[in-house]
């Protein structure tokens, strides 16, 4: 929104739109930006952690902040990180304007940990993951996406039957990504051309496995690996645009106050 708001973009209606159903087309008929995938940002759980304990994971945004799973989320800094940001948006979406603060300050009783980014919370902190296995993770929930657990699944040597982390489709958040043609491009038609390869079918149908994103177009199918250990939140949250563009600002703060400081 921050970039359709200052007119970086110039209007371009991509060929094959007509593929995309109109809930992801959020600039209706500016077309100032295309929609080119979608991914939920989750709540992933490690599941050996939770048999082990022979407790089961939460299922909502409300278990979350239950004294039994005390200490065992962590989650990205919203200033910082895209996931981070977007569980915030999804909380804000489940409580309100003036529930998510109460909610939040719940997390922070609860032990939520905070890192920079993604990569440092997925990769070192989770205990799920690969890479938190190898580095000492020992939180067993982690802000990641729904399209994780086809991850660990695909780059597993040699790959399980069943996918080492679940999802807790509870706490999605729905995020949509576009393109969009600069204005004053030095090559437009490049850029046209550009933007009508990433809806095309052979773009869209690459997208799941390369990275690890759905695809907009309706005619694009989705590879096994990712039906069969992705997962699929019917009730993923999500905000208008023109809301989170005026409260993003404000809504950092007052997490990074309640949170960090």
């Amino acid at each position: 929104s921050r970039a359709v708001d200052n007119g970086v973009f110039a209007p371009y209606q991509a060929k094959g739109l007509d593929r995309v159903p109109a809930e992801y087309r959020l600039d209706g008929e500016k077309h100032r930006v295309t929609p080119v995938d979608t991914g939920d940002i989750c709540v992933n759980y490690d599941k050996s952690y939770f048999a082990d304990k022979k407790l089961d994971p939460p299922r909502t945004f409300e278990d979350l902040a239950d004294p039994k799973y005390k200490n065992l989320l962590v989650t990205e800094n919203v200033a910082t990180s895209s996931p981070g940001l977007g569980f915030l948006l999804g909380t804000a979406a489940e409580f309100g304007d003036k529930g998510w603060q109460d909610y939040w300050k719940k997390l922070k009783a609860n032990g939520v940990k905070v890192v920079e980014g993604w990569e440092q919370a997925y990769n070192e902190e989770f205990s799920g993951s690969a890479g938190g296995k190898k580095a000492g993770g020992d939180r067993p929930l982690v802000v990641s996406y729904a399209s994780s657990p086809p991850v660990e699944v695909l780059y597993a040597d040699p790959q399980p039957d069943e996918a080492p982390t679940g999802v807790l489709t509870d706490t999605c958040f729905r995020q949509i990504e576009f393109a969009g043609l600069l204005d004053g491009a030095k090559n437009p038609e490049g850029g046209k051309k550009l933007l009508d390869f990433l809806i095309g079918k052979t773009f869209q149908e690459d997208l799941p496995l390369q990275m690890f994103v759905r695809p907009v177009a309706d005619d694009a199918k989705l590879p096994e690996l990712f039906t069969e250990f992705g997962a699929e939140a019917d009730r993923a949250r999500s905000l208008e645009p023109e809301k989170i563009a005026e409260n993003r600002e404000a809504w950092v703060k007052s997490w990074t106050s309640l949170v960090v400081q």
